[in-house]
């Protein structure tokens, strides 16, 4: 038996749509998964891959997709020729309440807590009117030193030597990524991360459709831009789902054209410079790290 017959033979005998692991589940339980040859490690990401496979590839596939969070498969006229709908989710959990400025809290507290990167905002609308500076800038941006880890005589050499192990980071920050907005987002933060060690497209809803999340990785793996998913329920299951690709110059002619472009970033520079300068960083003079308490109220005073 194939994952795709497996498939069938559930779906027919259940009588409606079923999720990727209520197929197997019921599979186990009939025993029908022993009828399947190899299956590998993670069998029900391999059914789901044919599944998706079978119903974007083949015009007579006898399955249908239905909704969305979760993705259910169902067979087409079925039963009494409707597939039946995937249970409506309440409101609140499918409607974005936050706003995307919002996001830029989070955002610090992630990176701060687990990356020890100090970010700072930086607001468009202080930005030059200027139409080629037009996706020059991202949302957010980031700064790693090394200042908390190397030793004093460390960096006094680091310094003769003209490096100080800083790292500079983008953060584009979108509410949500799918196929609607995909590749916009992407190269807006392609655009407005070329000056820096490592750039970054961050979203707190992201689609787990697997041909979405095959195409962003593909994006991701051509142009080096990494992704984050940010949690607004939990900030701490926040996570970088794929890793940037290092540069390891900064393009200094953009700095520059940053510099003049906008004042936060210029802020941000003349911080840099200051805290290299006295050893000693301010963190008070970045973005406020807010605590997980904080957040929660953030987000609950958006929604009402």
């Amino acid at each position: 038996m194939t994952f795709l017959e497996l498939a069938e033979r559930v779906l027919k005998e259940v009588g409606h749509p079923l999720t990727v692991e209520e197929i197997w589940q019921i599979a186990k339980e009939k025993g029908y998964v022993e009828q399947v040859g190899s299956r590998g490690k993670t069998p029900e990401r391999t059914l789901e891959a044919r599944l998706y496979v079978d119903i974007r590839d083949n015009p007579n596939s006898v399955f249908v997709k239905v909704g969305r969070r979760p993705v259910r498969f169902g067979l087409k006229g079925f039963g009494e020729g409707e597939v039946v709908p995937e249970p409506t989710q309440p409101a609140d959990s499918a409607k974005i309440t936050y706003k995307e400025r919002d996001l830029h809290a989070f955002l610090t507290y992630f990176v701060y807590t687990y990356h020890t990167i100090y970010t700072k905002t930086i607001f468009h609308e202080e930005s030059s009117k200027d139409r080629y500076a037009q996706w020059l800038h991202p949302d957010m941006v980031g700064v790693y030193f090394t200042l908390e880890v190397w030793e004093r005589e460390v960096l006094e050499i680091a310094g003769e030597l003209g490096n100080m192990g800083l790292k500079l980071f983008s953060y584009e920050l979108k509410r949500e990524l799918n196929f609607g907005n995909l590749r916009e987002s992407f190269f807006q933060a392609v655009s407005n991360s070329s000056w820096a060690h490592q750039g970054y497209l961050v979203a707190a809803r992201i689609s787990e459709d697997p041909e979405f999340l095959s195409e962003l990785k593909r994006l991701a793996n051509s142009f080096g831009i990494g992704v984050i998913r940010l949690s607004v329920e939990n900030p701490d299951d926040s996570e970088i789902l794929i890793p940037a690709r290092e540069r390891e110059f900064v393009d200094i002619e953009t700095v520059n054209r940053l510099a003049q472009a906008n004042r936060n970033f210029k802020d941000f520079l003349r911080r840099i410079k200051t805290d290299l300068a006295s050893r000693e960083i301010r963190k008070e003079k970045y973005d406020r790290v807010l605590s997980v308490e904080e957040l929660a109220r953030l987000i609950k005073s958006e929604r009402g």
